[in-house]
């Protein structure tokens, strides 16, 4: 078995026309597909980019949103989100467009998380406030209108050396049945 890429990713919006707005004008993602569903609800897809795509379902009716528990509630303030649930999406930007985008994000009012440029390393902190060699991506995260985290991320090197993968996966304690 073969997988050659995200086809798409599906995501719940709580209203579709302010989805909409938000994905084509201020991200610049042309919608590429709407549905209509037979229960009422909608799914429209974007294009982000690679052959990728990002997609939303939206219901009248849908669940509200529960930031920390199915969704990040502040990243990477508050990173830790519920088993199942999805954490964060990061399109892929070049590296020359990572400041002029949080100035971009914020003329549009938009919620950037931290109003610098995040550099990913291998420290025991995980980022550095400078550009060194050791930094991997660099990231710049905010939220869309339906408080889903969102990340602008450039790799600057290639991944996948010996060292970038070094720890071993952790498990789950066991549970106790009754």
């Amino acid at each position: 078995m073969k997988t050659k890429g995200i086809n798409h990713l599906a995501l719940v919006c709580r209203d579709m026309a302010e989805t909409v707005e938000f994905y084509t004008k201020v991200l610049g993602m042309p919608l590429v597909k709407t549905v209509a569903l037979p229960d009422g609800g909608q799914h429209f897809f974007f294009d982000c980019g690679g052959g990728s795509l990002l997609a939303f379902f939206w219901w009248e009716n849908a669940p509200a949103a529960a930031p920390g528990v199915a969704a990040v509630e502040d990243f990477p303030r508050k990173p830790m989100s519920a088993v199942g649930s999805m954490n964060h999406v990061a399109f892929e930007m070049d590296e020359d467009q990572l400041e002029a985008s949080i100035e971009a994000l914020k003329a549009a009012g938009v919620h950037v998380s931290v109003p610098v440029v995040v550099n990913h390393d291998d420290s025991p902190a995980g980022v550095s406030r400078d550009m060194h060699p050791g930094v991997f991506v660099r990231s710049v995260y905010f939220t869309d209108p339906n408080g889903i985290m969102l990340e602008f991320a450039c790799l600057t090197r290639s991944l996948g050396r010996p060292d970038d993968v070094r720890h071993a996966p952790a498990r789950a304690k066991a549970t106790v049945q009754a």
